[in-house]
């Protein structure tokens, strides 16, 4: 399905960073980088592994903390966040996890349920049950309600993941991996999810990925991490047009036969 146009606003910044560093050790993993994530945009993060791309949602997330430099997210800065405040904070951003995260001794009804009971104190039964069919007609999943994770394919809990974490209506969505270990057909299905749900509930998201399928499918920019930095940040095809050695290997491997 070919990306609709999203409806992105270039004057409302909802993540900013600025120098941000962090290191383990000897072992500099972000040397000082500065990215803006704008309201109503997908945003691809590339790079090689081990280049930083998960610890940067974990320190915008407030899971860990840099060595230097400032990160606002929806108009908090995450450094000077009690626990209760950034608690508060992670409800406002969802996170797909490359292992869906699905809990395997409950149905996927009760897996959707959980966040709800967890973090809509005093909700009631009939807005529960309105929540999971909403979410579960979102993702194209409703006939799977009383299944286990168990019986549904690896998309399908793919899809399931990625509705429990809407049912809680994030304005942020942070994708770990979403085409990871699938088969090309279910790629090109999450892909299209992805895009509708940046479109049906309007959110903001960073895709942390190595398919160039779905950084070209899904981001509105792409973002290359190398060496530590934010290198090259532009269009799909204004971050390949380049002869750089550090760059070219990632098209190459995808697209050349």
């Amino acid at each position: 399905m070919e990306k609709a146009k999203a409806h992105i606003d270039y004057n409302n910044p909802v993540i900013s960073i600025r120098g941000l560093q962090k290191s383990f050790g000897d072992y500099h993993v972000l040397r000082g980088i500065d990215l803006d994530i704008f309201q109503g945009e997908n945003l691809v993060v590339l790079g090689r592994s081990g280049t930083g791309k998960s610890v940067l949602i974990k320190l915008i997330s407030g899971l860990l903390r840099p060595d230097e430099g400032t990160i606002n997210v929806l108009g908090n800065n995450v450094l000077t966040l009690t626990d209760r405040e950034l608690q508060k904070l992670r409800i406002r951003i969802g996170f797909s996890f490359q292992n869906s995260a699905l809990y395997d001794s409950m149905t996927v009804r009760k897996n959707l349920e959980f966040p709800l009971v967890r973090n809509r104190k005093g909700i009631t039964r009939k807005d529960i049950d309105k929540a999971v069919e909403e979410v579960l007609d979102g993702v194209g999943l409703t006939q799977a309600i009383n299944q286990m994770p168990s019986e549904l394919s690896g998309g399908q809990r793919k899809r399931i993941g990625i509705a429990r974490t809407l049912i809680l209506n994030p304005e942020i969505m942070m994708y770990d991996e979403p085409t990871a270990g699938l088969d090309p057909i279910t790629c090109i299905e999450i892909n299209d999810l992805i895009n509708e749900v940046q479109q049906r509930y309007h959110t903001s998201s960073i895709i942390i990925t190595h398919d160039l399928t779905c950084a070209k499918t899904t981001g509105d920019r792409i973002a290359m991490l190398l060496d530590g930095q934010f290198q090259r940040v532009g269009s799909f095809d204004q971050i390949f047009e380049t002869d750089d050695a550090r760059v070219k290997p990632f098209y190459d491997y995808n697209f050349v036969q």
